[in-house]
């Protein structure tokens, strides 16, 4: 405990050397100004191919040309000029950029899936339309035209979850290339002022040379971004007018699936051909706030989790939501600490959200029900059938510039049962460097009897609580996280898998910035954390010291060390008599780049030692070797085709006999072809191998292939045609073989225990 207090001192007292200032707003903002005009017709997009506007929209659009860097070179002007014109009518904004660019043969324009465009050329425009300095609109073309679409908000980075209707054309030219965008003001929301000033932000990456370009100027100096945004004036007597969204879909599934939730009696579920329909709606309300249902909603398999390693985990391992309703406006419900995780919300049938803002009030709300708990117990369980029914609540309230203060309330029913979480949470930004964030909450649970016989189930009450102080500017860095989570803690409307600790994690990091032709930064970095429980028990420590370079061409070397401590007790496993405490190392290498436009590639490979969590037999949990290597290479040999190769190894191997270990290679290889903007075939081939040793793990040796085949036909995010095809080949439980207990173990034939084929359609019809 004392040197956990010394560290955390040493650590305050690094943050108050730095000049950390009073507690307070921050200055006031200054900002850039802009008139846009109202215009008589639509621009063309033809008409500014010339590489400048023709002759009907000389001097009558809003000119910006004065663009400058971000990254590399902060503050400098930039390396490819760029135009851009800005107008409105009734029902549009309008935005033209014109790119130029002095070896256009080098622009990275490809023909992808809509917000694939993280690699290529791109403009941006950013809408704050409340301008509040917290929340904007984010519209993001390529020089092909492809779409991307997001939602900005201060201190949680864009969320490309967010989809709406609006139009983009684009054409490479030999001097660059020309993007035309128009904005239907009925995919805002804004206040009801007359005339309006929204905050503006306008922006040209040019990724080969790692480059970044803005107006107004947005420094990596300054903490934050809507706080450095330009003001457009000029909006006078626009609307979103009448919005109603109703998106119905069909669909035609056939699936055949192993039921393996009584192991000793595998049976198939088969439903040769059925139908299924559902609903979804978004209503705004007064041009404010966005009601959104979903009945019956249907999550086939349109996204597909990345791959992880999710064998000798001491916790649960993250998989991140893929399901759109439940991603729209999620940062709403984001705060420190993660108590919205609706991945939880297994089978809904049914869902609820209210998200939207009124002067300085921000709301977010849902309402789910889930099936699933009643599906996943035994048919005589007195919980056969029931669901689950989730409520999220959460209120903002902004205060000076940027900061602002929250409260949340959560809640978990089935039954009798409940888990009701709730707190209030806080950001302030300090000066132009600094900004700090809090949440404190507390939960109350009533937990499921964990047998047939017990008449009720635990009772907890707990609290939890999160505090981050960090600083950004464009050489020195700084991030502290105090977490503090009480045994009785839970939230099962969240992401919070250890209770029972008290954290303390730092990270100081200093870049020089030499900025030169082939080198453009690179500095030392160290992470320092230590974990305690309430107890005064010493859990984890760990310091982690790093070098990071980058060079032109996206390409990115990091090279880390970790010696790290951990303590397992007797409560966390159950084969322990006393606390074990293990000291590990970890050297990690990895590379990036993306410098050869039709190849880049991630390579991450760590070597050292680990504990093996999963002994066999009654041992107890020993230190092994460990090897990993995750490499992914993304192949476009042409401007339609994306394929990105996977392959992922965790090894732990005995570091004291050539005997004994634990393999788990995954290899994943994705195919997207894009023929027309809308018209796409992707492919996803996924191969498993878990292979164990009985004298080294009590895991079992599996394997598991599974492909997915998906033709997509795309008019935009809600009106679309999929037909999909999944199948699923494993080696599974084998009647004629069990461990001692009794327990099946898998064969070494691989069966085909789930395959799936459905066709779906949905379409938005706009009121």
């Amino acid at each position: 405990m004392r040197r956990l207090h010394c560290r955390f001192w040493v650590g305050a007292a690094i943050v108050m050397m730095a000049g950390v200032p009073a507690w307070g707003s921050a200055a006031p903002l200054q900002f850039q100004r802009i008139t846009i005009p109202r215009v008589s017709r639509p621009p063309k997009l033809e008409e500014f191919l010339d590489m400048a506007p023709g002759p009907a929209w000389e001097g009558k659009l809003a000119k910006v040309d004065r663009f400058t860097q971000r990254i590399p070179s902060d503050g400098t002007p930039v390396s490819q000029r760029t135009e851009a014109y800005l107008g409105y009518d009734n029902k549009n904004l309008y935005a033209i950029f014109i790119c130029f660019d002095s070896e256009p043969h080098k622009i990275r324009a490809r023909l992808s899936r809509r917000e694939d465009i993280g690699d290529d050329d791109s403009v941006e425009i950013m809408l704050d339309t409340f301008n509040d300095h917290r929340r904007a609109y984010a519209f993001l073309a390529n020089p092909l035209g492809v779409q991307a679409d997001a939602l900005w908000t201060e201190g949680q980075d864009f969320d490309f979850s967010f989809d709406t209707l609006w139009d983009s054309e684009a054409k490479l030219t030999d001097r660059g290339f020309v993007v035309w965008m128009a904005i239907p003001f009925r995919s805002l929301r804004f206040a009801s002022n007359d005339p309006q000033t929204w905050g503006i932000l306008l922006n040209r990456g040019l990724p080969r040379n790692n480059e970044d370009t803005f107006w107004p100027p947005y420094s990596t100096r300054i903490a934050g971004r809507l706080n450095q945004e330009g003001q457009a004036d000029g909006l006078a007597d626009i609307s979103p007018g009448r919005n109603f969204q109703f998106i119905p879909y069909g669909i035609f599934r056939s699936f055949k699936e192993l039921d393996l939730r009584d192991p000793e009696n595998p049976t198939y579920t088969q439903r040769d051909a059925y139908g299924q329909m559902g609903l979804d709606s978004k209503v705004v309300l007064k041009d404010k706030f966005v009601l959104d249902t979903t009945i019956n909603p249907d999550f086939s398999q349109i996204e597909s989790d990345q791959p992880q390693v999710t064998v000798n985990q001491r916790f649960e391992v993250f998989f991140p939501e893929k399901r759109p309703f439940f991603l729209e406006n999620s940062n709403y419900f984001q705060t420190p600490i993660n108590l919205v995780f609706t991945r939880r919300i297994e089978e809904p049938k049914w869902g609820v959200r209210l998200t939207g803002k009124d002067g300085p009030f921000a709301l977010g709300m849902l309402v789910a029900d889930d099936a699933a708990p009643g599906q996943e117990v035994p048919k005589d369980d007195p919980l056969a059938n029931k669901h689950a029914y989730f409520a999220i609540g959460r209120v903002n309230y902004d205060v000076g510039n940027q900061s602002t203060l929250g409260v949340m309330y959560t809640d978990r029913e089935l039954d009798r049962y409940f888990n009701r979480v709730g707190g209030i949470d806080g950001r302030f930004a300090i000066k132009q460097n600094w900004i700090a964030s809090f949440q404190g909450v507390l939960s109350s649970t009533l937990n499921v009897p964990d047998s047939l016989f017990m008449t009720t189930g635990e009772y907890q009450a707990g609290q939890a609580a999160e505090a981050i102080l960090q600083r950004q500017g464009r050489k020195l860095n700084y991030f502290m996280d105090y977490s503090d989570r009480s045994n009785d803690f839970r939230t099962l409307t969240g992401f919070d898998p250890q209770p029972d600790i008290r954290t303390v994690y730092q990270r100081l990091q200093y870049s020089f910035r030499p900025e030169g032709k082939r080198l453009i930064s690179w500095g030392p970095q160290m992470e320092v954390y230590n974990t305690w429980d309430h107890e005064g028990t010493y859990l984890m420590s760990g310091y982690l010291p790093s070098m990071k370079v980058e060079f032109t061409g996206q390409t990115f070397i990091n090279v880390l060390y970790a010696k790290e401590m951990e303590v397992l007790r007797p409560k966390d496993f159950s084969v322990l008599t006393t606390n074990q405490k293990y000291v590990r190392h970890t050297t990690e290498v990895s590379f990036d780049t993306g410098y050869y436009r039709p190849l880049s590639l991630h390579l991450d490979y760590r070597f050292g030692s680990r504990v093996n969590y999963d002994p066999p037999g009654e041992q107890i949990p020993f230190l092994a070797g460990r090897t990993t290597v995750n490499a992914t290479v993304t192949v476009r040999p042409n401007k339609a085709l994306r394929i990105d190769n996977t392959y992922i190894l965790f090894r732990l191997h005995n570091r004291n006999g050539p005997t004994g270990a634990l393999n788990d290679d995954i290899f994943r290889s994705k195919w997207n072809y894009q023929f027309t903007r809308r018209l796409s075939f992707r492919f996803i081939g996924e191969y498993d191998s878990l292979l164990t040793n009985p004298s080294f793990t009590s895991l079992y040796t599996t394997k598991n292939f599974n492909a997915d085949f998906l033709w997509t036909y795309l008019v935009h995010p809600n009106t679309a045609v999929y037909v999909g095809y999944n199948t699923n080949l494993a080696n599974v439980l084998d009647p004629l073989q069990s461990d001692a207990n009794g327990v099946l173990l898998r064969g070494h034939r691989f069966i085909n225990d789930g395959r799936n084929f459905f066709v779906k359609a949905s379409y938005l019809f706009r009121f």
